[in-house]
C-alpha cells in the first residue's frame, strides 16, 4: 500500500513508458462523497504554462513511480494531443457521469463509480 500526499503529486512529472515527457499533474480532483481521487489534472503542451491544454485523466490509468517522483501513464503523446482536453478557464462539470464515463473509455478504464 501506498499513500502519498496530494501536495507531493502537484507538479509530478508525467511519462510514457517510453520515458517520453507527457506534462506534469496540477491538481487532483477528489470525489468528495467516495473518498477517492477521481482524475489527476494533467497539463500538456505549451511553453511556460502558455499554450498548454489540461486533461483530466483518471488516476487509475497511471502507476505512481514514487521512487522517481512520477507518474507512468501508457499513452503516446499524440493519443494525448487527441484526448479530450479543456483550457484553464473552462474546466468540465467533473460530476456529470456521461462525460465521466466518455473519459474513461478514452483511457481504457473501468470508472471509478462502478
Amino acid at each position: 500500500m501506498t499513500i502519498i500526499s496530494s501536495s507531493t503529486i502537484a507538479g509530478d512529472k508525467v511519462v510514457n513508458r517510453n520515458g517520453e515527457g507527457l506534462g506534469d499533474i496540477k491538481d487532483l480532483m477528489i470525489d468528495v462523497d467516495s473518498g477517492r481521487v477521481a482524475y489527476a489534472v494533467l497539463e500538456f503542451g505549451g511553453f511556460m504554462g502558455l499554450g498548454s491544454k489540461l486533461f483530466a485523466v483518471p488516476l487509475s490509468a497511471m502507476e505512481a513511480d514514487t521512487h522517481n517522483k512520477r507518474f507512468i501513464f501508457d499513452h503516446s503523446k499524440e493519443s494525448l494531443e487527441n484526448a479530450p482536453g479543456f483550457d484553464k478557464d473552462d474546466w468540465p462539470t467533473f460530476t456529470d457521469r456521461d462525460w465521466g464515463t466518455s473519459v474513461h473509455q478514452y483511457y481504457g478504464v473501468r470508472p471509478y463509480w462502478e
